[in-house]
């Protein structure tokens, strides 16, 4: 006798939605651990008292210098002009120097 063969399983339906679907879950994902972190950080804020944020600006005790940005300008210029027109970077060492000079006085 012929050998039944058992018919073969239909292939299972895919379940989900695909990217969009992927992406859905993700965006709650996210919005429940940051809902989830909200809460926490209250009830620490409840239990020891809100979080103060104090930013500290160092200056070191010197005041900007008002024409710093353009006081080495036309140092820079130069040296920007020779790098354009120049094919050797090596050869505007001159300029970039004066440059650094001009920067180190302010």
């Amino acid at each position: 006798p012929p050998a039944a063969t058992a018919p073969s399983a239909a292939p299972a339906p895919r379940v989900g939605g695909g990217v969009v679907s992927g992406l859905m879950d993700s965006m709650a994902s996210g919005m429940a651990v940051g809902t989830g972190m909200s809460v926490a950080h209250r009830a620490v804020d409840a239990v020891m008292g809100p979080r103060q944020t104090e930013v500290v600006h160092r200056s070191e005790g010197r005041a900007p210098a008002a024409g710093s940005a353009t006081s080495c300008q036309f140092q820079q210029d130069q040296l920007m002009q020779c790098l354009q027109s120049s094919s050797h970077a090596s050869s505007c060492q001159f300029y970039l120097d004066a440059f650094k000079a001009c920067q180190t006085q302010m």
